[in-house]
């Protein structure tokens, strides 16, 4: 049954979309502009925390200020021209990587960003397989023309080759570096013009501009030579390309391109603009029954992808973030909790700029809302206000670094091993179990060495805990299964087995060698490199 016509109404405005790229591509200063022309904030800020400064409001971690990088993704929600946007940052560097896998899950469209210079990237490559993997539309926002690149054929070129992904520019640049004036909008027929030494934000101008006709205004902005290239290229694109085709877009198989600068606020609104009328709404999601749910089914469904601990730290918060995938959320509703089998209450809910939040007594299809948790939710779980629901599988995937920790004062063990737990939950770090030690002592593992920084930093930080970090040798965990995905418990050729927090159990070895000689003696066993999060 579908819901009531106002409820549709309010499902069909929501755009939830992930800002991705390698890192230093400009996606949290992207971010930053977004909410500026959403109204969200009215300054600013830097991302690398300079004296007398902002800073900006995705990064609300103190280490993510001090080192000038996300590490933890942030959700950010503004209305926009009628929408209502539900914005994702997400991190870049690889040790974080399985964070924006989880966010990918969540959302209906992605933003790529493209730095000029470097064009694409690692990071961009395999971040753009999961999103075609997944079927996420993409736009490519190419930034940072306030400096010297790549010229733009050149780079479009190269996105094509590289992504094996059709690029149709939607906005071209008026030069690059310090011969860049602005940007010519291939829709709307305008040119924007901008000045790099204006000291107003909102400082440009909006030209009429048809091709072929009007070319003459280009020379009244660009030097001769930057204008003749302009026009040249615009000859070219133009009698290469047909009409923007909406489906493709939706359907992969083309990505529209935007040309700016995050920085200077340079091509964000036209961006934007873009964005809001074209990017899909709510989409149906696939159950693990082969069902298909309906964002305008009248039940409510969600899952969760991403839990929190201490945004507040005076109240040792903990908080789950909820994609909700049908019908309308409100405060205090009970839900089905699929994995735990019995019913919750929702009572305390979210919604955020980063971790600036406020109640919210309403929510929809496509919005994303935080809810107070004491435990009861992991990543993966699903709620539904009938019946039992199950999305896809959100899996987590296998860290190559090991360690144990260790505490000076034996009286804040008890503490340790409590924050260890709250920071497992959260996917910033998993652990594991050796059968005759118990989970007094676990291993801990990680997918990178920042990983284990940022661990060493949030216990001193947000637990006053000093902890000595020792290193274990290993660099491999598989999860042993039967063809049939049952666990296996036992292996021949003196396999090293652990369990997981939610008891599956784990090999794990010192090197590939080594896993490869498990494969020999055991060749009916499948070695898995990720596992679902469900427990």
């Amino acid at each position: 049954m579908l819901a009531t016509p106002q409820i549709q109404k309010e499902i069909q405005r929501r755009r939830t979309f992930a800002i991705i790229s390698h890192p230093d591509a400009g996606k949290t200063t992207l971010t930053e502009k977004l909410l500026y022309h959403g109204g969200v904030i009215h300054e600013t800020g830097e991302v690398k925390g300079k004296s007398g400064t902002k800073a900006v409001t995705s990064d609300w971690m103190e280490l993510e200020r001090q080192k000038g990088i996300s590490i933890t993704s942030s959700v950010m929600t503004f209305d926009y021209d009628g929408l209502r946007v539900n914005l994702l940052d997400t991190p870049g560097h690889k040790d974080f990587s399985e964070d924006t896998y989880r966010v990918l899950m969540a959302v209906d469209s992605a933003a790529m960003l493209i730095d000029v210079a470097k064009g694409v990237e690692e990071r961009t490559k395999k971040l753009y397989e999961v999103c075609r993997l997944r079927k996420i539309p993409i736009f490519t926002f190419v930034n940072k023309l306030d400096r010297e690149g790549k010229d733009p054929l050149t780079l479009i070129d190269e996105v094509e080759k590289t992504l094996n992904m059709q690029c149709y520019p939607v906005t071209w640049p008026l030069g690059i570096g310090q011969r860049f004036r602005g940007i010519y909008n291939r829709l709307t027929k305008e040119i924007w013009i901008y000045d790099q030494r204006r000291e107003e934000v909102e400082d440009y101008k909006i030209i009429p501009f048809e091709k072929g006709k009007d070319d003459a205004i280009l020379y009244d902005y660009l030097d001769k030579e930057s204008a003749d290239q302009v026009i040249e290229e615009l000859d070219l694109i133009e009698g290469a390309l047909p009409p923007f085709d909406v489906n493709e877009f939706l359907n992969g198989q083309i990505s529209p391109v935007t040309f700016g600068s995050a920085k200077q606020n340079f091509g964000v609104d036209t961006f934007l603009q873009f964005f809001t009328k074209y990017a899909p709404g709510p989409q149906p999601r696939h159950t693990k029954d082969d069902k298909e749910i309906d964002p305008l089914d009248a039940k409510f469904t969600g899952f969760v992808f991403k839990i929190q601990a201490n945004m507040d730290r005076r109240h040792r918060d903990r908080i789950a973030f909820i994609r909700i995938c049908s019908g309308k959320f409100e405060r205090g509703m009970k839900v089905q909790h699929s994995r735990l089998e019995r019913e919750l209450r929702l009572s305390y809910s979210s919604q955020f700029v980063a971790a600036d939040k406020e109640t919210v007594d309403e929510a929809y299809a496509g919005d994303i809302v935080g809810v107070g948790d004491t435990g009861n939710f992991a990543i993966g779980d699903c709620v539904s206000t009938s019946g039992k629901v199950q999305f896809e599988d959100i899996p987590k995937f296998a860290p190559e670094l090991f360690g144990r920790l260790s505490v000076r004062d034996a009286l804040k063990r008890q503490k340790m091993q409590e924050a260890l737990q709250h920071l497992s939950e959260e996917g910033a770090i998993q652990l594991f179990i050796e059968p005759h030690v118990g989970a007094q002592d676990p291993i801990i593992g990680a997918v990178g060495e920042l990983q284990f920084e940022v661990l060493m930093h949030r216990l001193k930080d947000e637990y006053n805990l000093e902890v000595k970090l020792n290193r274990l040798p290993y660099s491999v965990a598989r999860w042993p299964r039967t063809a049939d995905g049952k666990p296996v418990t036992e292996l021949k050729g003196g396999a090293n087995m652990f369990r997981d927090l939610i008891d599956n159990p784990v090999v794990l070895v010192n090197q590939e060698w080594d896993l490869n000689w498990l494969k020999r003696e055991n060749p009916d066993v499948e070695f898995q490199t990720s596992i679902s999060r469900a427990r």
